[in-house]
């Protein structure tokens, strides 16, 4: 087996965030992004120098104003995506009440039962873990 001496793949999170009506918070990716108009999980990019889950708080907070407590956060499955730019992404779920989304990028967003969610026009990996995680919700 061949090791890399320069890995080349970028870490992602995302938050399966669930209502008391076992809804999940998805939202729409910006049109000229990669997967644009699709939805999916929101979160983004871990920086350098961030934990995964700190990434997280920053990301949803940035994108949707949501304050989140990283107790509260448990760690779910991922998802790879293989090309160009191979990608990992980390979902991460909770049920905690943060208040209400507000997009600071225009992006829509909404609560979904896990059935509606299967409905979306989802970006490839935020489908497969929505597959994952459907025990999650009631």
């Amino acid at each position: 087996m061949e090791v890399e001496n320069n890995p080349t793949w970028m870490a992602v999170v995302a938050l399966a965030l669930f209502d008391e009506a076992g809804r999940m918070l998805m939202q729409q990716r910006p049109i000229d992004r990669h997967h644009g108009g699709r939805w999916e999980f929101p979160g983004g990019k871990v920086e350098s120098g961030e934990t995964p889950r700190s990434a997280l708080v920053r990301e949803i907070e940035e994108e949707l104003a949501l304050s989140l407590s990283p107790a509260l956060l448990q760690p779910g499955p991922f998802a790879e995506e293989v090309g160009d730019r191979h990608i990992v992404l980390f979902l991460y779920t909770s049920r905690q009440l943060c208040g209400d989304p507000v997009a600071h990028d225009g992006q829509n967003w909404g609560w979904f039962a896990p059935a509606k969610a299967e409905q979306l026009d989802l970006a490839p990996m935020d489908r497969a873990l929505l597959r994952q995680i459907a025990a999650f919700a009631p």
